[in-house]
């Protein structure tokens, strides 16, 4: 995992100089808040026209749980994010991307045993609402 964010952090950066670089040659002079306006507008937008058709579709099978969890899931990095960058400018801890590791793994844990205990509760549901459908099908069909 450790090399998977070492990865995305050089592709981001190689990104960054790449816009740079365009806005060098093509002579824009935008400032650093300017990229950041256009960059993430523009990377917001992109992402809205992937995730909205995504979440529509999911909510539409009924997968409310998968939506709520990748909302958590987002807000979970980026607290964690949050959390030991907070520790680093104020010297209140260390800044270890072993505690974010932990924080992720801590909260899908969780979730995972979350999902079984409710997926049991549905399965014990389903049977008795199952077996009472039955018996009533059974006190209709002895009626005469």
């Amino acid at each position: 995992m450790k090399r998977l964010l070492y990865f995305m952090v050089e592709i981001i950066a190689k990104i960054h100089s790449y816009i740079l670089r365009l806005n060098d040659a093509f002579e824009y002079d935008f400032t650093d808040k300017e990229l950041h306006f256009l960059i993430i507008g523009l990377l917001g937008m992109g992402m809205i026209f992937v995730v909205y058709p995504v979440f529509k579709w999911l909510a539409k099978k009924g997968h409310i749980m998968t939506i709520s969890w990748i909302y958590v899931f987002t807000l979970i990095i980026v607290i964690t994010f949050a959390i030991e960058i907070g520790q680093k400018v104020t010297s209140t801890g260390n800044m270890e991307f072993a505690d974010i590791m932990f924080g992720v793994v801590g909260f899908m844990t969780m979730y995972v045993i979350f999902a079984i205990c409710r997926w049991m509760y549905h399965v014990v549901c389903r049977y008795f609402q199952r077996r009472k459908e039955y018996k009533e099908k059974l006190k209709t069909a002895k009626r005469p």
